[in-house]
């Protein structure tokens, strides 16, 4: 390849650097155990220097208590031992030398006092409590102290079992896997991208693509071969097609109309970071809905102009071996075509999911049904059941589909339907078993990070830190992205990344005089995640569109596939970008229970 086809020079280096620097880290389980280990030494560290920070709260308003006949404020005699009245600024009894007396069990004697009862005082407009403001000392707490130490062992277990995006994820990927691997997915995107007009093929690429995210990973596999082939079939360059659909599906990666596992997997880590601060905060999985749902609209948009004025033009007059349009064959021909099994089941699966579409509306659209939203219900039942219901009306069509295909039973290698069904959702799992592993260590570091406040300590001071900078929240917004954008090329894994990001940048961002929603900050990581996935060389993907790529094109290397790809990551990056700050000014919230701003109780 020449230098000007972009598969050497500049950006060809550029990525094999990037390479070679990404390919040193640790796997990102190791990256957790190793992140663990150094929460565990700093908290002995900040421990033994009583490193502390003020964090800023608030408290009730309290009025004295008055006597209805006297109208003198209500005193009574309090005495206690100490820890059991705390909040009586008793005085303690100590003896000649100043020393304080101690009770038969050894606590501390205190003088017994006149005190005043207060009440908390009520806003009479909001009926809420009337509070000002104060501070609280944060000190560090250590790991390699005795109770430290017991602590990090005998919470292990719980740790784990109550790290809110595994059992969320699990749920979802049983009715996924089982819709892929009957080969219902597979078949309904084939079906989507035949029955397109050849004009519309290439923002129907893109398109699909971005909605395929709703079967996690699988549309990397499924999409770019089928698109690469539909382009040839039709006489334009295969690569146009395998760029513009993976375009789509990586890049794109949280767009989408539905929502996907993505969403609860990032609002259950979103949850966690932001109970650093606020313990009583709660983040609904479908938060980022409408922002997505506009996305997808854009995406599609801006994808099919770039395709069209920048890598169809480099393609259209190059030679078949070099990427460009190539003869039509009868393989090219037989992609054209749903066979009759395929058409049967998906018939089948999308009568199912209509009739699944239309029983889970009924449950929630009619008064009295479980999952209908009342007035005395605190938010939507159907928003906090949605994992389960993903996990449904995706099981539906699959076995619908594997049934009248019969692929339960022939893809498991069983004799029984039941007994397809359940290997089936075991493989599933068994492929999951690697996002089970990192979720362990992930849970240890999260949970050593805020046990020991170096989370709550690092949020306190970066919030300062940024409110005194004195950045509009766009402007911080904007910077965060290009951070994610950079740790994408080093940190394939999604999770893996916000994982580490989201318990610094989720409570930093709330911090007072920041005040951005943990939300806002949630959407901001997936538009800097998803727009470098493309160029990334640590994205497992990236090497089976390499594969893809050299079936038309035996010659192409990584500089190939990033002079391809580099003009969609430039470009989704602006324009995306542009879209976030538009959506902040104007004050549009993120979704149900998405709003831009973070509110403090006592606010």
């Amino acid at each position: 390849m020449s230098k000007q086809d972009g598969s050497s020079g500049i950006s060809g280096a550029l990525l094999n650097f990037v390479e070679r620097v990404g390919n040193m880290l640790p796997d990102p389980t190791v990256l957790f155990i190793g992140g663990a280990v150094v929460v565990v030494l700093l908290s002995a560290l900040g421990s033994a220097l009583d490193w502390s920070v003020e964090k800023p709260i608030s408290k009730p308003m309290l009025v004295d208590v008055l006597n209805p006949e006297t109208g003198e404020p209500i005193e009574i005699m309090t005495s206690s031992v100490q820890g059991r009245v705390q909040k009586l600024d008793m005085q303690q009894v100590k003896d000649d030398e100043g020393n304080p007396l101690r009770d038969e069990d050894g606590e501390i004697l205190m003088q017994p006092k006149l005190s005043k009862v207060q009440s908390a005082q009520v806003n009479p407009e909001t009926g809420g409590l009337l509070v000002e403001p104060d501070t609280e000392t944060i000190k560090v707490n250590s790991l390699l102290s005795r109770d430290g130490f017991y602590w990090a062992v005998h919470t292990m277990v719980e740790n784990f079992t109550g790290f809110h995006p595994l059992g969320v994820v699990l749920v979802a990927m049983l009715g996924i896997g089982v819709a892929e691997k009957t080969g219902c997915i597979g078949a309904f995107l084939k079906a989507l991208m035949l029955i397109t007009p050849g004009k519309l093929l290439t923002p129907a690429m893109v398109f699909i693509g971005i909605t395929s995210s709703m079967a996690a990973d699988a549309g990397y596999v499924i999409l770019p071969p089928i698109a690469a082939a539909l382009y040839k079939a039709v006489g334009r360059s295969p690569l146009v097609g395998l760029a513009a659909v993976f375009a789509g599906v990586s890049a794109g990666f949280s767009a989408n109309f539905f929502l996907t596992s993505l969403d609860p997997l990032l609002q259950g880590l979103s949850q966690e970071a932001a109970q650093i601060i606020d313990p009583t905060y709660t983040v609904s999985p479908a938060c980022n809905w409408y922002f997505m749902i506009a996305s997808t609209f854009l995406l599609t948009f801006v994808g099919w102009a770039v395709t069209a004025w920048f890598v169809e033009p480099r393609y259209a007059k190059k030679a078949p071996e070099e990427g460009g349009p190539s003869p039509l064959t009868d393989e090219d021909q037989a992609v054209r075509r749903i066979s009759p099994g395929e058409a049967r089941g998906l018939t089948a699966a999308v009568a199912a999911t209509l009739l699944g579409v239309l029983v889970v509306l009924a449950l929630i659209l009619i008064p009295g049904a479980p999952l209908y939203t009342g007035e005395d219900d605190e938010s939507a039942r159907w928003v906090a059941s949605i994992v389960p219901l993903l996990a449904i009306l995706f099981l539906i069509p699959g076995i619908t589909y594997g049934i009248v295909e019969g692929t339960v039973t022939a893809n498991t290698n069983t004799k029984s339907l039941d007994a397809g069904l359940a290997k089936m959702m075991a493989q599933t799992m068994a492929d999951m078993g690697p996002y089970i592993v990192l979720a362990f260590f992930a849970a240890q570091f999260i949970a050593y990070f805020n046990h020991t406040n170096l989370g709550l300590m690092l949020a306190i001071k970066g919030g300062e830190a940024l409110a005194a900078a004195s950045l509009p929240p766009w402007a911080l917004l904007a910077v965060f992205i290009l951070v994610v954008m950079a740790g994408n090329l080093f940190i394939g894994s999604a999770s893996a990344k916000y994982a580490f990001f989201a318990p610094v940048f989720v409570p930093m961002f709330m911090a007072d005089g920041v005040n951005i929603s943990p939300e806002l900050t949630q959407v901001a990581y997936r538009v800097g995640d998803s727009v470098t996935n493309i160029i990334s060389p640590l994205n497992p993907y990236v090497i089976i569109i390499l594969v893809f790529m050299q079936k038309y094109v035996p010659k192409a290397g990584i500089g190939t596939l990033v002079s391809l790809m580099l003009p969609y990551a430039f470009i989704f990056w602006i324009i995306w970008t542009i879209m976030l700050i538009t959506w902040v000014i104007l004050g549009i919230d993120l979704g149900p229970g998405g709003p831009l701003e973070y509110t403090s109780p006592a606010g």
